[in-house]
């Protein structure tokens, strides 16, 4: 078999244990018939996986996971991640055999409208699934900012004198051979060798199976070699039905002090299936009536009963009394530790919370007026400082591009996360867009204020990931510079053109792109005030002027994603609106418009999503339905913003690539320039008149 593993340690029975083998064994087949039973009243489904996978899960929840199914949020459960989120009913059938608020109609109605057990597993939905997963490689990723989370906070909450201990946790993330070939899962495994991550473990199920057929048609390489080479521990078991094995493993794994565990796990996809085990087409449709029956048969399994679930298994594998058990034990722990540490116990309540301390926005930067202005990814990295300093958890980094995005941490004792010393709050992770972003997604969910940072056009490698943070509602912030043509000699390569209108076509993503240094401190403040919903911050590379705020209107209105800058007496003939650096010609516009005797009015609109939150009353203040004179300017495609513009109005942008030369000239040619700008505004009034007489 091409990916088998080649001298890697295996593991086999030497475990003293000792189990009521029946039980046990009926157990593992409950998950199996369960999952199959699923699959097949859907009529949709992947039951294979659930089907060889049923025996790891099952020791790995009967016997190492600490959680309370009556208490899916408790802080110091462990974590598990499904990252080959298709066998789904695999993870449903574990939670609901565990306790969780998961009841067996959900199992029965599995892939239906309204259901709590969608095709792939979705965070917030169903009780005890820590993650989305679905699309491949992203849990192994999430399961990595896990990981690192756990050891942040481990590292800032452990650190009493009285050596007093509040984290403690584990990571565990199933995984398959998609999963193993999507680039995301090998750049979060190489970061997390790196890092020496020992509290994360991963499960892979080594079955040599993707939808196509074998993986040898597309996949051949050693993966023990590749994951001893990223610096993990790697583990063989031979035989995914050997429980003891497997047993014997996870407990080698929990052992581990220095780095991340690798298991690899041989199984056979669809076992006990006479005619589908080990095939392709176990793997993404339903095995059909006639193969339920066969296998069931094969099980020793009623195939009158369907869901069905002996009530031995439901007694053993009810977690709810070990859970609260644990759970309790934990919270003497932290009753200890609050009446010893009030300030961190307080801290913590707050990130559990997803809250801030008290006066955090205080440290909000103001900036005064400045013709010559400062780039926004500058004072960005100004703001940033000022909030971390004030908010510990605020914590993250870029895909080596810190000195570029200007997202260092400087503050005394920021310093770095790295192996050996988890306590730094700055990340560096490597020139890994994707893996970053399935990591920032992983910590976010733990609750850290979690953020990733690059150039703009690079955010179409972690386009995935960062759709899943808002598929996710978790306030993730990606901090993207070099926002437009502005990049100038580095060429059409590295000039986004596309990027900002698609990452707006993203549902429940908040886009925000500041026309200056205050607007820059606004949208930090509206960023970190949502508990929920990620944003994405596009920031310029080149100096954008810092406008005098007692001339035009207060930056405060980026809160409500579009406001009146600028304006004129009475009703305006001509509305001027654009982002980021494009503000400024509209601004300039508006004042040479001004002397020429004509009415307009500036509209900066930072964000298009938190604008269409407002009242219809007062989006139309600032965009009055009977102003059919309007023109956008952004330094990118005009797709979109005939939102605003309306058929009757103009956008000046880019409808091509960009090109390698000096701003100036780019800018020119480009046509983003004052008198183009009031050229526009001058024809689309006539335009209007004319239509209107």
């Amino acid at each position: 078999m091409p990916t088998a593993p080649v001298d890697t340690t295996k593991v086999t029975n030497n475990s003293s244990t000792t189990k009521p083998a029946d039980v046990e064994q009926l157990a593992i087949n409950t998950i199996r018939t369960l999952a199959m039973d699923a699959v097949q009243k859907a009529n949709s489904g992947h039951p294979g996986a659930p089907m060889s996978l049923a025996p790891a899960a099952y020791v790995l929840f009967q016997d190492f996971m600490r959680h309370n199914p009556a208490d899916p949020h408790w802080p110091n459960r462990d974590r598990f991640v499904l990252s080959n989120g298709h066998a789904s009913m695999l993870l449903y059938s574990i939670l609901n055999l565990s306790g969780y608020d998961l009841p067996l109609d959900q199992l029965e109605r599995f892939r239906q409208w309204g259901s709590k057990t969608p095709g792939h597993p979705e965070f917030g939905l169903t009780p005890g699934v820590e993650t989305t997963t679905g699309p491949l490689g992203q849990g192994c990723a999430n399961s990595v900012g896990f990981a690192i989370a756990e050891r942040w906070l481990e590292s800032y909450f452990n650190q009493a004198s009285d050596g007093a201990k509040l984290i403690d946790y584990r990571i565990y993330a199933f995984c398959g051979d998609g999963d193993m070939m999507e680039g995301i899962s090998s750049e979060a495994a190489s970061l997390a060798g790196h890092l020496g991550l020992s509290n994360l473990c991963w499960i892979y199920d080594n079955n040599h199976i993707t939808i196509e057929g074998a993986t040898s048609l597309a996949f051949s390489e050693d993966v023990a070699e590749r994951f001893r080479a990223y610096h993990w521990n790697v583990l063989h078991v031979a035989d995914g039905n050997d429980t003891r094995a497997i047993e014997d493993a996870i407990r080698q794994a929990q052992q581990e002090k220095d780095r991340p565990t690798f298991i690899v796990l041989d199984t056979k996809i669809a076992w006990g299936s006479p005619n589908k085990q080990g095939k392709a087409s176990a793997h993404g449709e339903p095995l059909g009536d006639e193969e339920v029956k066969l296998t069931k048969d094969f099980y020793g399994w009623p195939d009158d009963k369907k869901f069905y679930v002996p009530d031995e298994v439901r007694k053993s594998m009810d977690a709810r009394q070990r859970g609260a058990q644990q759970q309790d034990e934990w919270n003497k722990r932290f009753d200890a530790y609050r009446s010893a540490h009030p300030e961190l116990a307080k801290q913590f309540d707050l990130i559990q919370k997803r809250e801030l301390p008290d006066g955090w926005d205080a440290a909000l930067p103001k900036f005064p007026p400045d013709a010559k202005g400062i780039a926004s990814r500058e004072s960005s990295g100004k703001v940033l400082n000022a909030l971390a300093e004030k908010i510990p958890w605020l914590i993250g980094g870029a895909a080596d591009l810190a000195p570029s995005t200007k997202t260092r941490l400087t503050f005394d004792g920021a310093g770095d996360f790295e192996k050996g010393s988890y306590s730094g709050h700055n990340f560096h992770f490597g020139v890994r867009e994707h893996g970053m972003g399935g990591i920032v997604n992983g910590m976010a969910i733990s609750g850290i204020r979690a953020y990733g940072s690059g150039f703009l056009i690079f955010s179409d490698y972690m386009r995935a990931s960062i759709r899943l943070s808002a598929l996710m509602d978790i306030p993730s912030m990606w901090i993207f510079t070099h926002d437009s043509i502005g990049v100038g000699e580095d060429g059409p390569t590295h000039q986004p053109i596309e990027q900002v209108m698609s990452l707006r076509a993203i549902p429940r993503l908040n886009v925000m792109r500041p026309a200056d240094a205050n607007e820059v401190s606004e949208c930090w403040r509206a960023m970190l005030q949502h508990k929920e919903e990620p944003h994405v911050l596009v920031l310029s590379r080149q100096p954008l002027p810092t406008f005098d705020r007692t001339k035009y209107a207060s930056a405060a209105g980026v809160a409500k994603g579009a406001y009146i800058m600028a304006d004129s007496d009475g009703t305006p003939e001509v509305i001027l609106m654009g982002t980021g650096s494009e503000v400024q010609l509209c601004i300039d516009a508006y004042e040479q418009l001004k002397k020429d005797g004509i009415k307009a009015r500036v509209v900066s609109m930072p964000c298009w999503e938190a604008f269409e939150k407002q009242s219809q009353e007062y989006k139309d203040s600032v965009l009055p339905r009977n102003v059919r004179a309007r023109v956008a300017v952004e330094a990118g495609t005009t797709l979109g913003w005939s939102e605003y513009t309306g058929l009757d109005g103009r956008v000046i942008g880019r409808r091509n690539f960009g090109a390698s030369a000096p701003i100036k000239d780019l800018l020119r040619e480009f046509g983003f320039t004052v008198d183009h700008v009031v050229a526009e505004a001058k024809a689309v009034i006539e335009e209007s008149k004319k239509k209107t007489k």
